[in-house]
C-alpha cells in the first residue's frame, strides 16, 4: 500500500520517484502514518511537506475505492471545511481591491435577508467565525437538504449568543450569504474562485461543486466506517456543496502543493503577503482548541483569524484548518516564519488525521529547533 516519496517539481511539474525523502524526521513520520493507517485499513490518503522554493515531498497510498484505481497526486478529493481557507483568500483579495470591506454589513451583501436579529453583523464575522450565533447552527438542516434560502431565513430568526466579534461560534450555514452575494451580482462563488485563485495558480484539478469532483479523471470515493477497521464506499451528497464557500472546494494533491506554495509566498502576484497577513491575524480566542487530544501538549494559545486557525504551537506560529464531510477528511497548515507547509487528504472519515497533523508539526518543529541549536554553536 505504501509508496515512496514523490518529489514534485513546481517548475516543471515532473514527478521524480525517490526511495527516501532525505530527511530522517520526515521518513520516520511517514512510517508512523503507514503503520497506523494500515492497522485501521484506511482506504487511501496522501500528504505532502512543502518548503518555499523547493520540490514538495509527497506520500501517496491506497486506492480511490475498494476496486478502484491507485491514488495518484492528480486524484481529486473533497476538501470539506478546508474550503474556508480558499474563501478567506478570495474575500481578502476583494477587500484588497476595494470591492468589499471586512466591515461590510451582511444586510448589504444580500437584499433578501435583513439579519435584524444580529446588529452590526459584518463580512468579517462570517469568515472569522464570530457571528455570535450558536455553533454549527442548522448544520442538521444542511444535511437534511433544506434549500439555502430557507436555512438563511431561519438564521434571521435565531437569537445570537453574543454580540458579533465577541465570541467564537463556528458556522457553515452563514457562509450561504457569500454565495447569495455573488449570485445577486450575476456570478457565483465557484466562478469567482476559479477566475481569481484556481486558474491563476494553475490548480488544474481543483473545482467547486459535486459535478467538478465526479467529472475528474481520477477522484477518491468517500468511505464511512461500518465496523472496526472496515469501510464502505458511499454516495457523494450535495448537502454541503450547496454552501460552497463553507465546504464546496475539491482539489488533488498536486493542486494542494500549489495552494500551500502560494500561502508561503511563491505566487505574490496572485496572493500577496498583505492578503495572507490579513487572514492569519488572531481575532477571537478558541479555548476549546487548547484541549484537543494530542494537540494540547503543544498548544500554548489558539485563535481564529479569517478562515484560519492561528496557533502558538510550542512557541512557533502555525496557521491551520481541518475539514470533515461524509467520507472525507482533510487538513492544511503552514508555518509562516519557517516558510514550510503540510497537508493531508483522506477518502475516509478517520480521526487519525488529527493525530497525524499534530505529530507532523511536533516532529518538524523539533527538527527545526535542533537545527537552530546546531547552527548557533
Amino acid at each position: 500500500m505504501f509508496k515512496s516519496f514523490l518529489l514534485i517539481s513546481l517548475i516543471f511539474s515532473n514527478l521524480i520517484y525517490s526511495s527516501a525523502s532525505g530527511e530522517e524526521w520526515l521518513d520516520d513520520f511517514a512510517k508512523r502514518v503507514k503503520t497506523k493507517t494500515a492497522k485501521q485499513r484506511v482506504p487511501g490518503y496522501l500528504f505532502a511537506f512543502i518548503e518555499e522554493g523547493k520540490p514538495a515531498k509527497m506520500v501517496v497510498s491506497g486506492k480511490t475505492a475498494n476496486k478502484g484505481s491507485a491514488i495518484t497526486p492528480q486524484t481529486v478529493f473533497r476538501l470539506a471545511s478546508v474550503s474556508k481557507t480558499f474563501t478567506s483568500i478570495l474575500m481578502a483579495k476583494m477587500v484588497d481591491e476595494n470591492k468589499l470591506s471586512w466591515q461590510t454589513p451582511v444586510k448589504q451583501m444580500t437584499s433578501e435577508y435583513a439579519f435584524d436579529n444580529s446588529k452590526n453583523l459584518q463580512l468579517a464575522h462570517i469568515v472569522g467565525q464570530s457571528s455570535g450565533f450558536s455553533p454549527n447552527a442548522y448544520d442538521n438542516l444542511i444535511e437534511a437538504n433544506y434549500p439555502v434560502k430557507r436555512v438563511l431565513s431561519m438564521l434571521t430568526d435565531l437569537k445570537p449568543l453574543c454580540t458579533p466579534g465577541e465570541c467564537y461560534t463556528y458556522q457553515n450555514t452563514l457562509f450561504g450569504v457569500i454565495e447569495e452575494y455573488f449570485q445577486e451580482n450575476n456570478t457565483s462563488y465557484g466562478k469567482q474562485l476559479e477566475s481569481e485563485v484556481l486558474r491563476p495558480l494553475s490548480m488544474k484539478g481543483a473545482s467547486v461543486g459535486r459535478d467538478g469532483l465526479v467529472a475528474a479523471d481520477s477522484w477518491a470515493k468517500p468511505h464511512v466506517a461500518i465496523a472496526k477497521n472496515k469501510w464502505r464506499s458511499v454516495r457523494v451528497n450535495e448537502d454541503y456543496y450547496r454552501f460552497s464557500p463553507a465546504a464546496g472546494v475539491n482539489a488533488s494533491g498536486a493542486d494542494m502543493v500549489k495552494w500551500v506554495g502560494a500561502l508561503l509566498g511563491e505566487q505574490p502576484n496572485v496572493i500577496g503577503p498583505q492578503i495572507i497577513d490579513q487572514v492569519t491575524q488572531p481575532r477571537v480566542k478558541t479555548k476549546r482548541e487548547m484541549h484537543r487530544r494530542l494537540w494540547q501538549r503543544y498548544l500554548k494559545d489558539a485563535h481564529y483569524g479569517l478562515g484560519w486557525r492561528v496557533y502558538d504551537f510550542d512557541g512557533h506560529r502555525l496557521n491551520y484548518h481541518g475539514g470533515w464531510v461524509k467520507g472525507y477528511r482533510a487538513a492544511v497548515a503552514f508555518a509562516p516564519d519557517q516558510k514550510v507547509g503540510y497537508f493531508m487528504l483522506m477518502n475516509a472519515e478517520s480521526n487519525l488525521i488529527n493525530d497525524f497533523t499534530a505529530d507532523f508539526w511536533a516532529s518538524y518543529f523539533k527538527h527545526y529547533d535542533d537545527q537552530q541549536k546546531l547552527a548557533a554553536k
